[in-house]
C-alpha cells in the first residue's frame, strides 16, 4: 500500500480494519458524543467499547502479558 492509499485517519468517521486469523476489528473515530472517543467494535460479534482518551492512553502502559488472560481461548 502505497501512501496515496493509505486512508485518513485522522478524521470522523474514518476507519480502519484490522483483521487475521483470529479476529476482524474496526477502528474509528466518534464524535457523536460529548467529545471525541475511540471505537473499537468486534467485526464478527458486533460488541462494541468507545474509549476516551484517558482510557486509551492506559493501554500505552500495558504489554502483551497484560492481554495473556483476555486473548486466551477457552
Amino acid at each position: 500500500m502505497t501512501g496515496a492509499e493509505r486512508p485518513d485517519v485522522h478524521g470522523p468517521g474514518q476507519r480502519i480494519v484490522l483483521r487475521n486469523e483470529f479476529a476482524v476489528v474496526e477502528v474509528r473515530l466518534d464524535e457523536t458524543a460529548s467529545g471525541p472517543r475511540l471505537l473499537v467494535r468486534d467485526l464478527e460479534s458486533g460488541r462494541a467499547i468507545h474509549l476516551d482518551a484517558l482510557e486509551a492512553e492506559s493501554l500505552t502502559r500495558m504489554d502483551h502479558a497484560d492481554f495473556a488472560d483476555l486473548v486466551r481461548p477457552e
